[in-house]
């Protein structure tokens, strides 16, 4: 229309765009720039195991999970499990970059949009350093809280999923309220993304009370915990959902909100009548 302002064709902040590209970007090159061989060394490299870890402190331990799966007789994930624990040594950066990589096309495509949908309102709040900063630490909350509930696991975990987790999490600190993005109009009319994404936010007690926040809470730890129970025997994924990471990385992004959040803005205060 004559005069009205020209809405961006994806209305996602650039700095979400960049992250979704970079999932994208390591997902193509595993997919179809790399050998079988050469993705199993690159999933050595970047993916997160746990057992690794472990070994490095307590070898035993880790001796006893392989000598399991061998009276199991599963040789496939033996196999995978001796390759992965080859060098014997921890790889420190991998509680990150395990957030980089993927399944398969079906595992990016839910975190990606899961990612736009949620990780937009936050990224417009937070600025792009703020925005990775949460992003890269409730991924390393994610890894932690598997760490602990799975110390002698040797499976890779791999995914986006405790980030967007935390992302999702930290937008429930705002989204709810007056003029935010999933909150009732106020009195001053709609507001633009920028601004609906910069309303004051719920302090964490407030946040407990609240009934929107209580029941998307609920809903969304009964689907991650359903995923995880049965993911493995419904044939959706050989090794499951990584359940554990995905609550880490959620309970991450909902505690430290505050950490990350500036400085709130005032609501506008009402005309006099």
């Amino acid at each position: 229309m004559a005069g009205g302002a020209r809405e961006p064709v994806f209305n996602v902040p650039g700095i979400v765009l960049s992250v979704l590209a970079a999932l994208i970007g390591v997902h193509l090159l595993r997919t179809y720039g790399l050998s079988d061989a050469d993705d199993g060394y690159f999933l050595r490299a970047f993916a997160f195991v746990p057992g690794q870890f472990t070994f490095a402190l307590n070898p035993d331990a880790v001796a006893g999970e392989l000598t399991r799966l061998a009276e199991e007789g599963d040789r496939q994930r033996l196999a995978i499990a001796q390759f992965l624990l080859a060098t014997g040594r921890p790889r420190f950066w991998t509680p990150l970059t395990y957030a980089f990589l993927h399944a398969d096309w079906t595992h990016l495509s839910v975190n990606g949009l899961w990612l736009a949908a949620f990780g937009a309102p936050v990224a417009r709040r937070f600025g792009t350093f703020r925005f990775l900063a949460l992003f890269a630490v409730t991924a390393l909350g994610g890894a932690l809280a598997h760490y602990l509930m799975r110390p002698v696991d040797l499976a890779p975990v791999i995914g986006a999923s405790a980030a967007v987790s935390g992302l999702t999490a930290a937008a429930l600190r705002f989204i709810f309220q007056p003029g935010a993005p999933l909150g009732p109009r106020t009195w001053y009319g709609p507001l633009s993304p920028d601004e609906a994404a910069r309303q004051p936010a719920l302090p964490l007690g407030a946040a407990l009370r609240d009934r929107r926040v209580i029941q998307f809470a609920v809903i969304w730890f009964v689907i991650n915990l359903a995923f995880g129970v049965l993911a493995a025997p419904l044939g959706m994924s050989d090794y499951g959902v990584a359940w554990e990471a995905h609550i880490g990385g959620f309970v991450a992004g909902f505690l430290l909100f505050p950490l990350f959040d500036p400085t709130q803005p005032k609501a506008p205060a009402y005309p006099n009548s």
